[in-house]
C-alpha cells in the first residue's frame, strides 16, 4: 500500500519527451505540479530511450518553444557542435540532454520531481480522473496528464483508446490497408528499437562483443548493402566517436510480440529481453563483419534500480551501452474529441502545408515514417526539397486531439494523442511531441487558473499563451521563411491565427510580406565570422547544390553538397547562378559529405 499521499494542481505521469515538457510548462505558468517518472533521466525518446539524433522540425524557422530552447542549450554545452551524423543536423551525448531537462526542472520551485515510480492505479470518480496511485505514493490532482511511453493511464483508468491498425474504411486514409494482411497480423503497431551505443576505437581493438543465445546472423544480412559499412555507422555518429544504433534495415528494430509490452509484467519483460538481445546480436554482427575497431560504448547510461537495468545487466557485459528502455514509436492512443488522420498531415493540393486546424497548438514537419522489420510499407509522400535537402511538409496538431471525449481532469501529451495508426508515423517524432507536451502543460495551468475543465478551455487563450510565452514562444502556424527572433514573428503568428484565409498555401510569406530580412542580396553578406570556404557553386537541379572547393588549399578539388536550415541562405542559394564563385561560412559534415551553410557571399 502507498505510504505517502501528495496533492497538486497538476500531476504529470511519465518523464518522457512530452511529459517533461508538460511538467515544465505547467509549473512555469503557476500551477503546483508533480512530475513522476519511472527512470532517473528525463526526456524519454531524446535521452533515456537513446535517440539523441532526433528527426523533424530541423529548419531554423521551426526552432521554437521548448524544442528551440533545447537545441540552443545543447549547442552551448557541446563545444564541438551538433553536426556529426547524416540522418539529422543534431547529434549529441544523451547525458547532456538529460542534464538540460533536469536543470530546467530543478529551477522551478513549484515543480516536484519524483523518480523510480510506476503507476499502478488511476483514481477515478465517475467520469473524472482524481489522481494516480504508484508503488510508494498516491498523488491527488485536479488535472492528470498521461506522458507515459505506452499510454499506461489510458488502460489503468479505462479511458477509451485505440491500439493498432485501422483499415481504409475507417477514415479513408490513402495509405491504410483495405483489409488485414501479413504486415498487420505480424506487427499490430510500429516496431520499437532498443537503442545501443557503440564506440569507434580507431587504431585500438575494442573488447569482444559476445552474441546473445538467440543469435542468428542471417537476420542482419544486407543491413548496410546500399550504404557501405562506414556510412551506415555514421548514420548516428555523435561527438567523441560514439555511434548510436537505431537502424531499421535488417537492424535492431524489433517488433515480434510487441503486443506483450502492454500485457502482463511477465510478458512485457519477455518482450524487453528479446528486444535487448536482438540489439546485442546486431552489435556483435557489426563487430564481426566491420572489425574490432568498433565495440560497445561504456558509461553512456548509468545503472539504476529499475527492472530494465537488470535486463541490461543480464544481456550484456557492458549494460551502460544500452538505453534505459526501448524507443517506442507507437503506444495506446486516446479516443479524443478529434482524431488526426493521414489526410490531416498531407500537404494541401498545390501547396506545401497540411490543413491548418483552427485549434492548432503545435507544428510538426516530419515525413510519414513507419517501421516494420522485413516489410516495405508504402505511404503517401509528404516531403519536399528545401535548403538543398529533403524535408517533410508541415502539419499542425489540434488541441482536441489531447482531450478525451467524456473524461474530465485528464490530458495526454505523448505518442498517446488521438491519432490514427497511419498518421502516428509523423506525429510521433521528438520535436512535435515536445510541442504537444508544452501545450498540454500550459493548458492544464490555464484550466487551474480559470477553474474550468480541459474541454471548456477557450482554445485561443491557450494559443496566445503559447505564442507569447516569455521564455519558450512556440510556433503554431508553420512559416518557412521567418525566424522566431524576427520582430514581427509574434504579430504574424497572431495574424494568421485570426486570419487563416490569408495564410499562403506554400507556407512562405515573402510573396506578400516585403522585408529585406526575407530577401537577402547574396552580395550583402560581407561579414563572415566562422570557418569559411571558397569554391565554385553548382546547381544540379532545383534545391540540389554542389560546391567544388578552391580554399582551403588542402581541400582544393573536393566536392561537397550544400545544405542549409536558414531561410535567408535558402533564398540566396536559389538566386545564385551556376558556376558562380562564392564564399560560404558553415560547418562541414564528413558523415554526410555536406556543408551546412550559415552565410553566403558571392565573390
Amino acid at each position: 500500500m502507498p505510504n505517502q499521499t501528495l496533492t497538486a494542481d497538476v500531476l504529470v505521469v511519465g518523464g518522457g519527451t512530452g511529459g517533461t515538457a508538460a511538467a515544465i510548462s505547467s509549473a512555469r505558468h503557476g500551477a503546483k505540479t508533480i512530475l513522476v517518472s519511472e527512470y532517473p533521466w528525463l526526456g524519454g525518446m531524446l535521452t533515456s530511450a537513446g535517440v539523441s539524433v532526433p528527426d523533424g522540425n530541423e529548419l531554423a524557422a521551426f526552432h521554437t518553444g521548448i524544442w528551440g530552447a533545447y537545441l540552443r542549450e545543447l549547442q552551448q554545452r557541446h563545444p564541438e557542435g551538433l553536426n556529426h551524423s547524416w540522418v539529422s543536423f543534431f547529434s549529441y551525448d544523451p547525458r547532456i540532454g538529460a542534464e538540460i531537462f533536469a536543470d530546467w526542472v530543478r529551477s522551478l520551485d513549484n515543480l516536484h520531481w519524483i523518480r523510480g515510480e510506476t503507476p499502478r492505479q488511476v483514481l477515478r470518480e465517475s467520469d473524472r480522473i482524481m489522481g494516480v496511485c504508484f508503488n510508494e505514493i498516491t498523488v491527488h490532482a485536479q488535472i492528470t496528464i498521461d506522458g507515459t511511453e505506452l499510454g499506461d493511464l489510458l488502460a489503468l483508468g479505462e479511458i477509451p483508446h485505440r491500439w493498432g491498425w485501422e483499415f481504409q474504411s475507417t477514415w479513408g486514409e490513402p495509405s491504410a490497408p483495405v483489409t488485414a494482411n501479413e504486415i498487420t497480423q505480424t506487427y499490430p503497431v510500429q516496431s520499437p528499437t532498443w537503442v545501443v551505443y557503440m564506440q569507434d576505437f580507431g587504431e585500438e581493438e575494442a573488447p569482444i562483443i559476445p552474441p546473445a543465445p538467440t543469435y542468428q546472423p542471417e537476420k542482419f544480412f544486407g543491413a548496410w548493402d546500399n550504404y557501405g559499412g562506414e556510412k551506415f555507422l555514421n548514420y548516428g555518429r555523435l561527438p567523441g566517436g560514439k555511434l548510436m544504433l537505431n537502424w531499421p534495415i535488417h537492424g535492431n528494430d524489433y517488433g515480434l510480440g510487441v503486443e506483450n509490452a502492454i500485457a502482463s509484467p511477465t510478458q512485457a519483460e519477455e518482450f524487453y529481453r528479446a528486444a535487448i538481445c536482438h540489439s546485442q546480436n546486431f552489435a556483435h554482427f557489426i563487430q564481426t563483419h566491420l572489425g574490432r575497431r568498433y565495440g560497445f560504448a561504456d558509461g553512456v547510461f548509468p545503472l539504476s534500480h529499475t527492472s530494465n537495468c537488470q535486463l541490461r545487466q543480464t544481456a550484456s557485459t557492458t549494460p551502460t551501452a544500452f538505453a534505459f528502455h526501448p524507443y517506442f514509436r507507437e503506444s495506446r492512443r486516446l479516443i479524443g474529441l478529434t482524431t488526426i488522420r493521414e489526410q490531416d498531415i498531407l500537404p494541401q493540393p498545390g501547396g506545401n502545408v497540411a490543413i491548418l486546424h483552427p485549434d492548432r497548438i503545435a507544428v510538426g514537419n516530419y515525413a510519414n515514417d513507419h517501421h516494420y522489420p522485413d516489410y516495405k510499407f508504402d505511404l503517401h509522400p509528404k516531403s519536399l526539397r528545401w535548403g538543398g535537402r529533403w524535408t517533410g511538409t508541415p502539419f499542425t496538431i489540434p488541441y482536441r486531439a489531447l482531450v478525451p471525449v467524456a473524461i474530465d481532469g485528464f490530458l495526454v501529451c505523448e505518442k498517446n494523442i488521438s491519432v490514427s495508426h497511419i498518421a502516428n508515423g509523423a506525429t510521433r517524432l521528438q520535436p512535435v511531441v515536445l510541442g504537444i507536451g508544452q501545450a498540454a502543460g500550459t493548458a492544464a495551468a490555464l484550466c487551474i487558473q480559470n477553474q474550468c475543465q480541459v474541454r471548456d478551455l477557450p482554445v485561443e487563450m491557450l494559443q496566445l499563451s503559447l505564442i507569447k510565452d516569455s521564455q519558450f514562444p512556440a510556433l503554431i502556424t508553420p512559416i518557412f521563411d521567418l525566424l522566431p527572433h524576427h520582430p514581427d514573428w509574434e504579430n504574424l503568428q497572431i495574424y494568421y491565427l485570426q486570419n487563416p484565409s490569408n495564410y499562403p498555401e506554400d507556407g512562405h510569406i515573402q510573396s506578400n510580406y516585403q522585408d529585406k530580412y526575407l530577401h537577402p542580396n547574396p552580395n550583402s553578406v560581407k561579414t563572415l565570422r566562422g570557418k569559411t570556404y571558397l569554391g565554385v557553386f553548382q546547381k544540379l537541379a532545383p534545391q540540389d547544390y554542389r560546391f567544388t572547393l578552391q580554399e582551403p588549399e588542402a581541400l582544393a578539388g573536393d566536392t561537397w553538397q550544400i545544405v542549409t536550415i536558414e531561410p535567408d541562405v535558402n533564398q540566396s542559394l536559389q538566386q545564385i547562378q551556376d558556376c558562380q564563385l562564392i564564399r560560404i561560412e558553415g560547418e562541414y559534415n564528413s558523415a554526410g559529405n555536406w556543408l551546412l551553410a550559415k552565410k553566403i557571399f558571392v565573390v
